[in-house]
């Protein structure tokens, strides 16, 4: 199967919206020894679609926002992006393809693609970025070191959210019903054992409802979670399943502010489902979002002012671009802590490891809470908040947080030892 290619982004191609799928084409600096080559292979047309295209409009426009500055001590950023339709196999041709271009980092934006990833990724040592995606257990550097979440995992997510239902509850689930309605994929089944084990220690009744991907049906599900009344419910999926599962919610009487999503939900979402009609529905944020950051307020008056944003001007701002601005943000900081190490380059994927292991107390000019990575955490503390939607917004309703790390480290390392064993 031939992998289908986008075009290469640099700062001239930039400008264009999203690439038109086409050919590989090398960069004119492909052997500077001061370009930095990323590579982005990603779903932007199976289960993800618009959440992967606002993703990769931020993280496109960072990097251009970078390199309209200069680069990083005359160090500049190439991102190679690539359609995988969130196929494991598609996805492992496309990184071999950048292995052989000379890409030291790969973000995949999806765990089916990212798991099949790992195993090629620690034996090639190319860092491999799984932002707020991927398995849980790769926050172990000490046995994933090329694997890098560098944010909140599923597990992490997962207890923010249970946690804030905790609070709303008078601080004792005991008793309580948890729904917990997801696609069956890895991504959607991930945040089970924390749940289930969460659901011992807090006294809580859990129920998986599983939907097959892309999502798109779940009119039997939610038949089965209205007759089972929980009293709160997690929906965990992505583009069209969060759609889905939001209507069906609605058409089942589901009340809005028991409901709570993975972070992946987004104001596109709202809008289709019926941004009135949703009010209320709770989620787990990862950054701030809307255009005041200091980040967000630069791509505007830098590049979005003068034509030269990677896409549509009004997706500046929504939740899925300043992800991807995040995610963005955190590969140049790693590369920037190699650069002053290495200021001759070229960065090697070795080096750019090194970088990205040693960032501390990284917030992005405001976007994020306090971001950590250690050789032995990187997950980079696991804080996020919960935000819930007013109609026309999301609204911060906690401080950031981290729940349950304790529990969460156990699994980690639980996890983390059997994938040392058995290689999965």
């Amino acid at each position: 199967m031939k992998t289908t290619r986008r075009k290469i982004l640099s700062a001239a191609a930039a400008a264009s919206t999203l690439p038109a799928i086409g050919p590989f084409a090398r960069s004119a600096h492909a052997q500077d020894a001061k370009l930095i080559k990323f590579g982005a292979c990603q779903d932007f047309t199976v289960v993800y679609t618009f959440v992967t295209a606002e993703y990769s409009q931020g993280q496109r426009d960072y990097l251009t926002l970078v390199n309209e500055r200069g680069g990083i001590n005359g160090f500049k950023f190439n991102l190679d992006i690539v359609d995988t339709g969130n196929a494991p196999q598609r996805g492992i041709e496309a990184y071999e393809r950048f292995k052989r271009e000379g890409v030291i980092l790969v973000d995949p934006l999806s765990t089916p693609v990212s798991r099949a990833l790992v195993p090629r990724a620690l034996e090639d040592k190319i860092n491999m970025v799984t932002t707020l995606s991927g398995r849980s257990d790769a926050a172990d550097g000490s046995v994933f070191p090329y694997v890098m979440p560098l944010s909140p995992s599923y597990w992490s997510q997962a207890a923010a959210l249970i946690e804030y239902f905790a609070r709303q509850s008078g601080g004792d689930l005991k008793g309580k019903r948890i729904a917990h309605v997801h696609i069956d994929t890895p991504f959607g089944r991930e945040p089970i054992p924390l749940l289930q084990e969460m659901a011992k220690a807090r006294g809580f009744e859990l129920q998986t409802y599983p939907y097959p991907p892309p999502g798109t049906e779940q009119s039997a599900v939610w038949t089965q979670v209205r007759r089972a009344r929980p009293d709160w419910t997690l929906i965990w999926g992505a583009g069209a399943g969060q759609i889905a599962s939001l209507k069906e919610a609605q058409r089942n009487g589901m009340p809005m502010d028991k409901i709570a999503s993975v972070v992946w939900l987004s104001e596109s979402e709202m809008n289709v489902v019926g941004a009135d009609s949703a009010k209320g529905v709770l989620k787990f944020e990862a950054v701030a979002g809307g255009k005041e950051p200091a980040n967000i307020k630069a791509i505007e008056k830098d590049l979005v002012a003068k034509g030269k944003g990677a896409g549509k001007p009004e997706i500046v701002g929504t939740t899925y671009y300043n992800i991807g601005v995040m995610a963005g943000a955190l590969m140049v900081e790693g590369a920037r802590l190699a650069i002053a190490k290495n200021p001759k380059g070229p960065i090697t994927a070795a080096e750019l490891n090194e970088g990205l292991r040693s960032i501390t107390k990284f917030t992005a000019e405001g976007m994020l809470p306090p971001v950590t990575v250690t050789k032995t955490d990187h997950q980079g503390g696991g804080q996020g908040r919960i935000a819930q939607w007013d109609g026309k917004k999301w609204v911060a309703k906690s401080d950031w947080l981290a729940a349950d790390q304790d529990l969460i480290w156990k699994m980690i390392r639980t996890a983390s030892d059997e994938f040392k064993k058995s290689g999965k």
